[in-house]
């Protein structure tokens, strides 16, 4: 039950896993006694009235006391969410990690897209009263994201082609192969020029992006490509501190002991794979230029650091300062080395 406007409120708890195709859902009707009742929908606009309709015929109440709970799927599940959204459902965003400790504190032996929605709607019954319901992002924050994405696709295609055109080369197997790569990455090139200038227009358009963008362009480190990157995660995600930042960017350190084994350290390296690899750059440049950065070098090799972890502490310290000047708005004070 959930206390609102002065009296308790009887929530009912639903299970979201939604694939390209369909949606399987399921209404935890008893969270005492388990009991549940299932449903598969598609996963199309046309069935979404549907799905609507079978929530609220089926559990006999209203948007708002409907509690939905929801794994991120890439692009799948955003446009049922958004949806849902508009008609007053109250939407939990599962972090996936949290979720796949839970499903194994249950013991879930068998994973099955029903078995998901099953735990997914038990999970949101657990957390419902400690966590935030999910919100969608402005508009144009919406836009951004759909412009990075495309421009993170269109660097990972250029690059694939350089990989064939320098084995084609090598293997000097055909001239044609090699004309067709060349001029394939010349179109590439052309298009990321086009899209690039297209996010940095969008971002100038609006003066909060364009005035986060410039506050983090004067971190020593911090160049055009990771503040597109940053001014999108900063807008969108909305940290209450530097430390949620970092962990969302998979930066946080993660501790393995076994045995005799000790104190054996390592990045979690959750959340998206192409910022870490953004900020290794950024670390490196920052480590040579931005004096905070590079007196956190110095003092770890002195302690005897490897490499790769003195390269961590300061992809972490470098998204820590990030945080801090966009949420203080105030642009990054130089100090002299």
């Amino acid at each position: 039950m959930l206390y609102v406007q002065g009296e308790y409120v009887e929530m009912m708890f639903i299970g979201f896993d939604i694939s390209k195709d369909k949606v399987d859902l399921c209404w935890l009707r008893d969270p005492i006694t388990n009991k549940k009742k299932t449903k598969v929908f598609k996963n199309n606009h046309l069935a979404f009235k549907e799905i609507k309709q079978w929530l609220l015929s089926t559990t006999k109440t209203i948007a708002e006391e409907i509690v939905i709970t929801v794994e991120p799927t890439g692009v799948y599940h955003e446009p049922l969410m958004y949806f849902l959204y508009q008609q007053g459902f109250n939407i939990i965003l599962a972090n996936p990690s949290k979720a796949k400790k839970y499903a194994e504190a249950l013991n879930v032996v068998h994973k099955t897209d029903r078995s998901d929605a099953i735990m997914l709607a038990s999970y949101g019954y657990a957390k419902h009263s400690i966590v935030n319901y999910w919100q969608p992002e402005a508009k144009e924050i919406r836009e951004l994201k759909a412009l990075l994405r495309r421009l993170d696709a269109l660097e990972s295609s250029k690059q694939r082609e350089h990989n064939r055109l320098e084995a084609s080369e090598f293997n000097a197997a055909s001239e044609r192969v090699i004309q067709s790569l060349k001029e394939t990455i010349n179109f590439l090139d052309d298009e990321i020029k086009k899209l690039k200038l297209d996010i940095d227009n969008h971002i100038d358009s609006f003066p909060n992006l364009k005035k986060d963008r410039a506050l983090l362009e004067t971190i020593p480190g911090i160049g055009p490509v990771m503040s597109r990157e940053l001014t999108y995660i900063f807008a969108a995600k909305k940290f209450n501190q530097a430390k949620q930042a970092a962990a969302y960017c998979g930066l946080i350190p993660k501790l393995h002991e076994s045995g005799k084994m000790k104190g054996r350290t390592t990045l979690s390296k959750l959340g998206p794979s192409r910022i870490r690899s953004k900020l290794y750059m950024a670390a490196v440049v920052a480590g040579q230029w931005n004096y905070q950065i590079k007196q956190q070098k110095i003092r770890l090799m002195n302690h005897g650091k490897t490499s790769m972890q003195i390269i961590g502490a300061n992809m972490r310290k470098l998204i820590h300062i990030c945080f801090g000047v966009v949420k203080n708005q105030e642009a990054f004070k130089l100090q002299e080395s």
